[in-house]
């Protein structure tokens, strides 16, 4: 199926840097493309002299799917540079970690710190994407009902019913009272909407919570509300958490 009106996955921008987990993305933008008939930018941000010998194999990549591609060629700081180019598209693609965060990134977290740094200043939906590109045809969300997780919810509603699929409402929480509460607001705006939708009120951690629902259902795609901390910690919906119990495309919402 594929989408033609206004949403969010009009123009997607993808940041390369010769690292597999940057070509996963670029394979992943390709699948959400195809489906909203979506332009495609690639970038590739040095930090020292390079060719452009990675985008015109991108772009390659990218007009042989039959979809229509623009490569941009920056020097400077790949976070900084990527979110200055994310205020001209609907949505960015990275892959976890890139070639200068090592096995383990930078103080070891999960995304790498230039993934991590873009979520932080980007004003656009950011996809931290998987090992292999997924289908993101049976989606979750981790909501929470804070202002972010909330924007997460209308993304998800949109995407879903593209995709025609059901959306699975993921909340954790020790008070299933409580809980019940919060995720009511999502169920009413998916009931509106006319998008199919389970609940699932969780014990344990955000992380094990999630983890646990996308084992019992299968789903391939999770979208989350950023909830960014001051400071040098990223705290993204427990993002990090989330990441490390889970191989799926996330999608972060500002």
């Amino acid at each position: 199926t594929t989408c033609d009106g206004p949403g969010r996955f009009n123009i997607l921008l993808i940041g390369l840097d010769g690292s597999p987990n940057a070509d996963e993305a670029l394979e992943q933008a390709v699948v959400l493309g195809k489906r909203f008939n979506a332009k495609l930018v690639v970038a590739h941000v040095k930090e020292r002299d390079g060719t452009g010998e990675l985008l015109e194999r991108a772009s390659e990549r990218v007009r042989d799917a039959g979809l229509r591609v623009e490569t941009v060629l920056r020097q400077g700081h790949p976070d900084i540079e990527l979110a200055a180019l994310a205020r001209d598209v609907d949505t960015v693609l990275v892959g976890r970690r890139g070639r200068s965060s090592g096995a383990h990134g930078a103080g070891g977290g999960v995304v790498g710190k230039t993934v991590a740094s873009l979520i932080r200043i980007a004003e656009r939906t950011v996809v931290v994407c998987a090992s292999k590109p997924s289908p993101m045809e049976r989606c979750a969300i981790a909501y929470d009902g804070r202002d972010t997780a909330q924007r997460a919810l209308e993304l998800v509603a949109r995407f879903a019913s593209v995709t025609q699929s059901t959306v699975h409402v993921i909340h954790a929480t020790i008070d299933s009272a409580i809980g019940t509460m919060v995720v009511g607001d999502a169920e009413a705006l998916l009931s509106v909407q006319g998008v199919a939708f389970v609940t699932h009120l969780e014990h344990g951690t955000p992380g094990e919570a999630v983890a646990r629902v996308i084992r019992q259902t299968q789903c391939d795609a999770l979208f989350a509300g950023a909830h960014v901390g001051k400071g040098p910690a990223v705290m993204v919906s427990h993002a990090e958490e989330i990441l490390l119990h889970t191989d799926i495309p996330v999608v972060i919402q500002p």
